[in-house]
């Protein structure tokens, strides 16, 4: 996509911007939604959300770890309480292992020692069960001293299949 086509789109969007200005910074519905940054997930339709209304916090796979930070700011700085961790179907982390992408990445550096050493211990977060990873991120989060207790945190699958969303735990 070039500058030009943002431009333009943006345009668009202002356009019709309304009085977004005037929307608090807190999340009105006082909700964090952690889930995988993949580029046919729009969690905003599939729940229903509209602006103003929750943090959205995406990564890749939608690992709660990596989105550990901002949930911290998002609860102790602007009163968010509950968080639904949602990974989905045909996600590329089932794809991979974290040797492999060590490999990978150690490879197309051949001889970078730097890079050779940064990668030895990354964690990249792949997982295999797509179930299970919903039911550690929860429990991550639940047992986490960082994270409020005075929230809900359930964890939910997407189906890219279908649009349709199933509660995990």
């Amino acid at each position: 996509m070039s500058k030009v086509d943002f431009t333009s789109a943006n345009g668009q969007y202002a356009a019709t911007f309304g009085d977004r200005a005037n929307l608090g910074i807190p999340p009105s519905k006082k909700l964090i939604v952690v889930t995988c940054m993949d580029a046919r997930l729009n969690p905003s339709d599939f729940l229903g959300l509209k602006d103003g209304e929750a943090h959205v916090i995406r990564n890749a796979g939608g690992l709660a770890k990596d989105a550990l930070r901002s949930i911290i700011i998002s609860q102790r700085l602007l009163g968010t309480k509950d968080i639904a961790v949602i990974h989905h179907t045909n996600c590329g982390m089932l794809t991979f292992t974290d040797s492999t992408l060590r490999s990978k990445v150690t490879e197309a550096h051949s001889g970078d020692a730097r890079v050779s050493e940064a990668v030895k211990s990354f964690e990249f977060g792949a997982f295999s069960e797509l179930d299970k990873s919903v039911k550690d991120d929860v429990s991550y989060l639940k047992e986490n001293p960082l994270v409020l207790k005075e929230g809900n945190i359930s964890g939910w699958v997407y189906e890219v299949e279908t649009g349709k969303i199933r509660e995990v735990v």
